[in-house]
Protein backbone atom coordinates (compact mmCIF):
# COMPACT_ATOMS: atom_id res chain seq x y z
CA UNK A 1 0.00 0.00 0.00
CA UNK A 2 1.11 3.38 -1.17
CA UNK A 3 0.49 6.41 0.82
CA UNK A 4 1.15 8.76 -2.37
CA UNK A 5 1.45 12.51 -2.02
CA UNK A 6 -0.66 14.91 -3.48
CA UNK A 7 -0.75 16.53 -6.54
CA UNK A 8 1.21 20.36 -6.23
CA UNK A 9 -0.05 23.53 -7.50
CA UNK A 10 2.64 25.24 -10.29
CA UNK A 11 2.57 27.64 -7.63
CA UNK A 12 4.16 25.45 -4.99
CA UNK A 13 7.16 23.46 -5.23
CA UNK A 14 7.19 20.72 -7.92
CA UNK A 15 8.43 17.35 -7.04
CA UNK A 16 9.38 14.72 -10.09
CA UNK A 17 6.47 12.72 -11.57
CA UNK A 18 3.94 11.85 -8.45
CA UNK A 19 6.88 12.68 -6.23
CA UNK A 20 7.84 10.60 -3.15
CA UNK A 21 5.92 8.41 -1.16
CA UNK A 22 5.42 6.40 2.15
CA UNK A 23 5.36 2.85 2.00
CA UNK A 24 3.18 1.43 4.68
CA UNK A 25 4.28 -2.05 4.26
CA UNK A 26 1.28 -3.15 5.90
CA UNK A 27 1.38 -1.52 9.18
CA UNK A 28 -0.95 1.14 10.59
CA UNK A 29 0.95 4.13 11.32
CA UNK A 30 -1.08 5.27 14.54
CA UNK A 31 0.01 8.47 15.33
CA UNK A 32 -1.53 10.32 18.74
CA UNK A 33 -2.38 14.10 17.66
CA UNK A 34 -4.23 14.46 20.96
CA UNK A 35 -6.23 17.51 21.44
CA UNK A 36 -6.44 21.06 21.46
CA UNK A 37 -3.19 22.23 22.88
CA UNK A 38 -1.15 18.73 22.60
CA UNK A 39 0.80 18.70 19.48
CA UNK A 40 2.34 15.97 17.28
CA UNK A 41 5.33 15.61 18.88
CA UNK A 42 8.21 14.10 16.20
CA UNK A 43 11.46 12.94 16.79
CA UNK A 44 13.52 13.10 13.59
CA UNK A 45 16.63 10.95 13.90
CA UNK A 46 19.64 10.08 11.43
CA UNK A 47 22.71 11.88 9.79
CA UNK A 48 22.92 14.58 7.53
CA UNK A 49 20.11 14.16 5.04
CA UNK A 50 18.25 14.97 8.54
CA UNK A 51 20.01 18.03 9.80
CA UNK A 52 19.68 19.22 6.46
CA UNK A 53 23.48 19.36 4.92
CA UNK A 54 22.64 20.99 1.06
CA UNK A 55 20.25 23.07 2.68
CA UNK A 56 20.61 26.73 2.42
CA UNK A 57 19.35 27.20 5.74
CA UNK A 58 18.15 24.97 8.78
CA UNK A 59 14.58 26.44 7.98
CA UNK A 60 14.91 24.45 4.73
CA UNK A 61 16.40 20.78 6.12
CA UNK A 62 13.16 18.24 6.13
CA UNK A 63 12.14 18.46 9.93
CA UNK A 64 11.42 22.28 9.48
CA UNK A 65 9.40 21.67 6.26
CA UNK A 66 7.59 19.04 7.66
CA UNK A 67 6.80 20.85 11.13
CA UNK A 68 5.42 23.86 8.62
CA UNK A 69 3.72 21.66 6.61
CA UNK A 70 1.69 19.78 9.20
CA UNK A 71 1.00 22.38 10.77
CA UNK A 72 -0.11 24.94 8.25
CA UNK A 73 -1.11 23.00 5.72
CA UNK A 74 -2.74 20.15 7.33
CA UNK A 75 -3.85 21.67 10.74
CA UNK A 76 -2.11 19.39 12.46
CA UNK A 77 0.07 21.26 15.12
CA UNK A 78 3.35 19.78 15.22
CA UNK A 79 6.86 19.92 16.82
CA UNK A 80 9.65 18.30 15.12
CA UNK A 81 12.69 17.92 16.94
CA UNK A 82 15.70 17.72 14.57
CA UNK A 83 18.14 14.77 16.02
CA UNK A 84 20.34 14.81 12.73
CA UNK A 85 23.76 14.32 13.37
CA UNK A 86 26.17 15.05 9.90
CA UNK A 87 28.16 11.87 8.96
CA UNK A 88 26.70 9.94 11.96
CA UNK A 89 26.81 6.01 11.52
CA UNK A 90 23.50 3.83 12.37
CA UNK A 91 25.63 2.35 15.03
CA UNK A 92 26.09 5.78 16.85
CA UNK A 93 22.65 6.96 16.04
CA UNK A 94 21.22 3.85 17.78
CA UNK A 95 21.85 4.74 21.81
CA UNK A 96 20.59 8.09 20.42
CA UNK A 97 17.14 6.77 19.31
CA UNK A 98 16.88 4.26 22.32
CA UNK A 99 17.06 7.69 24.79
CA UNK A 100 14.89 9.18 22.31
CA UNK A 101 12.11 6.63 22.64
CA UNK A 102 12.53 6.01 26.42
CA UNK A 103 12.07 10.05 26.88
CA UNK A 104 8.54 9.76 26.46
CA UNK A 105 8.40 12.81 24.31
CA UNK A 106 7.84 11.84 21.14
CA UNK A 107 5.08 10.56 19.62
CA UNK A 108 6.28 9.14 16.30
CA UNK A 109 9.97 8.80 15.26
CA UNK A 110 11.38 9.12 12.15
CA UNK A 111 14.49 7.45 11.43
CA UNK A 112 16.69 7.86 7.92
CA UNK A 113 19.17 5.77 7.77
CA UNK A 114 22.08 3.70 5.89
CA UNK A 115 23.99 6.25 3.73
CA UNK A 116 26.86 6.20 5.36
CA UNK A 117 26.88 2.76 6.39
CA UNK A 118 26.88 2.07 2.89
CA UNK A 119 29.39 4.64 1.77
CA UNK A 120 31.80 3.30 4.34
CA UNK A 121 32.10 0.11 4.50
CA UNK A 122 30.46 -1.15 7.46
CA UNK A 123 30.01 -4.94 7.49
CA UNK A 124 26.29 -5.36 6.13
CA UNK A 125 25.02 -7.87 9.13
CA UNK A 126 26.48 -5.65 11.42
CA UNK A 127 24.31 -2.86 9.62
CA UNK A 128 20.87 -5.20 9.55
CA UNK A 129 21.51 -6.09 13.03
CA UNK A 130 21.57 -2.32 13.95
CA UNK A 131 18.77 -1.20 12.28
CA UNK A 132 16.69 -4.29 13.57
CA UNK A 133 17.50 -3.28 17.22
CA UNK A 134 16.13 0.20 16.77
CA UNK A 135 13.04 -1.31 15.26
CA UNK A 136 12.36 -3.69 18.49
CA UNK A 137 13.44 -0.79 20.61
CA UNK A 138 10.51 1.43 18.97
CA UNK A 139 8.41 -1.38 19.42
CA UNK A 140 9.28 -1.94 22.31
CA UNK A 141 8.34 2.19 23.89
CA UNK A 142 4.93 1.53 21.73
CA UNK A 143 6.56 4.47 19.38
CA UNK A 144 5.30 4.15 16.22
CA UNK A 145 8.59 4.32 13.59
CA UNK A 146 8.70 5.56 10.30
CA UNK A 147 12.01 4.58 8.21
CA UNK A 148 13.60 6.85 5.47
CA UNK A 149 16.28 4.71 3.28
CA UNK A 150 19.24 6.70 1.61
CA UNK A 151 18.99 8.99 -1.65
CA UNK A 152 19.61 8.09 -5.03
CA UNK A 153 23.17 9.28 -5.82
CA UNK A 154 25.92 8.55 -8.58
CA UNK A 155 28.71 9.59 -5.62
CA UNK A 156 28.84 5.98 -4.41
CA UNK A 157 32.32 4.48 -4.96
CA UNK A 158 30.61 1.20 -5.49
CA UNK A 159 26.85 1.17 -6.66
CA UNK A 160 26.11 -2.41 -5.49
CA UNK A 161 27.21 -2.10 -2.20
CA UNK A 162 25.02 0.88 -1.97
CA UNK A 163 22.15 -1.06 -3.60
CA UNK A 164 22.54 -3.63 -0.70
CA UNK A 165 22.14 -1.40 2.36
CA UNK A 166 18.99 0.43 0.45
CA UNK A 167 17.41 -3.30 -0.17
CA UNK A 168 18.03 -4.10 3.85
CA UNK A 169 16.63 -0.77 5.04
CA UNK A 170 13.51 -1.88 2.42
CA UNK A 171 13.50 -5.26 3.46
CA UNK A 172 13.68 -4.56 6.95
CA UNK A 173 10.56 -2.56 6.97
CA UNK A 174 8.39 -5.12 4.83
CA UNK A 175 9.43 -7.85 7.48
CA UNK A 176 8.64 -6.09 10.71
CA UNK A 177 5.52 -4.11 9.09
CA UNK A 178 7.55 -0.66 9.30
CA UNK A 179 6.53 2.21 7.09
CA UNK A 180 9.70 3.18 5.09
CA UNK A 181 9.62 6.19 2.21
CA UNK A 182 12.06 4.56 -0.38
CA UNK A 183 13.87 7.56 -1.69
CA UNK A 184 16.08 5.67 -3.72
CA UNK A 185 13.80 4.12 -5.80
CA UNK A 186 11.69 6.86 -6.30
CA UNK A 187 14.53 8.91 -7.45
CA UNK A 188 15.73 6.06 -9.37
CA UNK A 189 12.61 5.88 -11.08
CA UNK A 190 12.33 9.59 -11.86
CA UNK A 191 15.82 9.25 -13.99
CA UNK A 192 18.96 10.89 -13.50
CA UNK A 193 17.76 14.37 -14.62
CA UNK A 194 15.24 14.56 -12.07
CA UNK A 195 17.13 12.71 -9.34
CA UNK A 196 19.82 15.03 -9.62
CA UNK A 197 17.58 18.24 -9.66
CA UNK A 198 16.50 17.18 -5.79
CA UNK A 199 20.44 16.90 -4.96
CA UNK A 200 22.78 20.03 -4.05
CA UNK A 201 25.88 20.60 -6.05
CA UNK A 202 28.14 17.77 -4.54
CA UNK A 203 25.92 15.32 -6.12
CA UNK A 204 24.93 13.47 -2.39
CA UNK A 205 23.31 15.53 -0.25
CA UNK A 206 19.34 16.72 -0.99
CA UNK A 207 18.76 20.44 -1.82
CA UNK A 208 15.78 22.95 -0.63
CA UNK A 209 13.52 20.59 -3.60
CA UNK A 210 14.42 17.66 -2.08
CA UNK A 211 13.88 18.23 1.28
CA UNK A 212 10.40 19.71 0.58
CA UNK A 213 9.74 17.26 -1.76
CA UNK A 214 10.80 14.45 1.57
CA UNK A 215 8.89 16.38 4.09
CA UNK A 216 5.87 16.75 1.80
CA UNK A 217 5.62 12.74 1.64
CA UNK A 218 6.34 12.19 5.69
CA UNK A 219 3.40 15.17 5.83
CA UNK A 220 0.79 12.97 3.39
CA UNK A 221 1.70 9.79 5.32
CA UNK A 222 1.00 11.62 8.60
CA UNK A 223 -2.41 13.00 7.51
CA UNK A 224 -3.98 10.47 6.75
CA UNK A 225 -2.91 8.25 9.79
CA UNK A 226 -4.41 11.52 11.57
CA UNK A 227 -7.62 11.10 9.53
CA UNK A 228 -8.28 7.30 9.37
CA UNK A 229 -8.52 7.96 13.43
CA UNK A 230 -11.15 10.15 13.14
Amino acid sequence: MLLAARPVSPDDFACPGQGLAVDANGATLAVRTGGEGSPLDIVAIGSSSTEGIGASTPAHAYPAELADELTHEDGIAAVVRNAGVGGELAAATLPRLISALRSGWAKLVIWQVGTNDALVGVDEARFRATLEKGVAAARAAGVPLLLVDPQYTAKSPDAARYERFVAIVDQTGAHDHVPVLSRFAAMKRFGAQKALALLSPDGLHMNDRGYRCLAHALAEAIEGAAEAKL
